[in-house]
């Protein structure tokens, strides 16, 4: 399939076109594959592809709980051979930045008791085919409304001040607006946003995503009625999908805790703003 006398495509470029390593064209396999590597292989690529975040210990383990026994080294070297590793995002999105100011936590011992008296907002990734995309959303505590949110590829901080600018305009402003301590939520140019509106800044404890535990469930809820059932491939078809969740969310799903109204039932009910679905 390789023509290495080709004048007009050159060896690197034939093997760029066809996805595999210039050196694997120079490999000699030494001597005939076994049966049983082929059918383990087999069986990893039927793991992989369903779990595409596990690494090779879980996926030996795995292999384990199926009945078939393989040890740790020869499932490493398996995946070399077909290519594959964990994708996996980074493991932690709430990454505090050195010299970036920190606000106390005012959530301790408080209850959200109307609309826009608590907001909070939370960054979680997203899978999108081979690999993964960045959420943002800002929710109302009292209604459990979804806000306004954003999609983006980098965590960047210009997609969460734009999610934010959103709210405020939309919704007018809460009495406190709470956040992890990530990079993004505590830089210059979110916290201004927040100060010139003279909303009150609150911050979880490092370590205390369960301060968060609103938006938490939103994500939860999100990714399994949604996101893990229809796999969306490209990053417009994930915007349209969780659009579509959200305003099916806002509009019609009821909560036990709201009485089984809706967000935007409650939140209508308690706000001045005009209602915009």
């Amino acid at each position: 399939m390789i023509e290495k006398n080709n004048r007009k495509l050159s060896v690197s470029r034939q093997c760029g076109l066809l996805g595999i390593s210039r050196s694997s064209l120079y490999y000699k396999r030494g001597g005939k594959r076994r049966n049983s590597d082929i059918v383990l292989e087999n069986r990893i690529l039927e793991i992989f592809w369903e779990c595409p975040s596990y690494g090779y210990r879980k996926i030996q383990d795995d292999l384990r709980k199926k009945g078939c026994r393989a040890g740790t080294e020869r499932v490493r070297n398996a995946m070399k051979r077909l290519g594959i590793k964990a994708i996996m995002p980074k493991r932690n999105l709430s990454i505090p930045a050195k010299g970036h100011k920190k606000y106390p936590y005012l959530l301790r011992g408080v209850k959200a008791s109307a609309v826009n008296h608590v907001w909070a907002s939370d960054i979680t990734y997203v899978r999108i085919g081979g690999g993964y995309m960045y959420l943002v959303a800002i929710i109302d505590h009292y209604s459990r409304k979804i806000l306004s949110w954003r999609v983006s590829n980098t965590l960047d901080t210009r997609f969460c001040e734009d999610t934010l600018n959103e709210a405020l305009v939309k919704y007018g402003k809460p009495e406190i607006f709470n956040t992890d301590q990530g990079s993004q939520f505590t830089s210059e140019a979110f916290t201004g946003i927040l100060e010139r509106a003279q909303v009150k800044i609150s911050m979880d404890g490092k370590g205390r995503a369960i301060d968060n535990v609103y938006i938490e469930r939103v994500w939860r809820s999100l990714k399994y009625e949604d996101i893990y059932i229809r796999d969306y491939q490209t990053a417009r078809e994930l915007k349209s999908g969780i659009n579509r969740y959200f305003e099916f969310y806002n509009l019609r799903r009821s909560h036990q805790s709201l009485g089984y109204k809706t967000p935007n039932e409650v939140y209508y009910a308690g706000s001045q703003v005009e209602k915009a679905g």
